[in-house]
């Protein structure tokens, strides 16, 4: 019997992932800082949503659970950044109409790297945010982010057989 090989792939959403973070409706503007780093996440969300959309023309019908999750939890993340900078009077940037990835994407084990990168990206992009705030609800709203995008990660690497399966430090270029 050959073993499935999404077997081990996400397949639950994580507490909260759905529902980020709850942001007020409007709160102080943002530190030019913050703002940058808060948009250049929410970049890397734009990104990570275009990236479980493009793999999942890659990978068996066993691992749609664990894409369908993933996406979910960004699109969600996605949103909830849009509302962040809304709250904060700021313009949240659009998505790109594409996305280059950093190889082409063939094959099954070029989308499990593909989905592992567009994680590890998110959770460098949200540890910036941390880097660059003060704000309670911005801490509170990237830590979330960091945390579950880095699981989100572990478990792709394990699906991928990527050793070690989680950095040192998560979020760490």
């Amino acid at each position: 019997m050959q073993e499935d090989p999404g077997a081990d792939a996400p397949t639950a959403v994580p507490p909260g992932a759905a529902q980020p973070t709850g942001i007020p409706a409007t709160r102080p503007p943002m530190a030019s800082d913050t703002l940058d780093a808060v948009q250049a996440a929410l970049g890397a969300e734009h990104a990570a949503v275009w990236v479980y959309g493009l793999v999942s023309a890659f990978l068996p019908a066993s691992f749609d659970a664990g894409i369908d999750v993933g996406a979910l939890a960004h699109r969600a993340r996605r949103d909830a950044t849009e509302r962040l900078l809304g709250a904060s009077g700021a313009t949240p940037r659009a998505a790109e109409p594409a996305y280059l990835p950093p190889q082409p994407v063939t094959d099954q084990a070029s989308a499990l790297a593909l989905l592992i990168t567009a994680e590890q990206d998110a959770t460098v992009a949200w540890r910036a945010v941390l880097d660059r705030t003060d704000d309670a609800d911005v801490r509170a709203a990237a830590a979330q982010a960091l945390t579950e995008e880095a699981v989100r990660a572990t478990k792709w690497r394990i699906v991928a057989g990527v050793s070690p399966a989680t950095p040192s430090f998560p979020g760490q270029p």
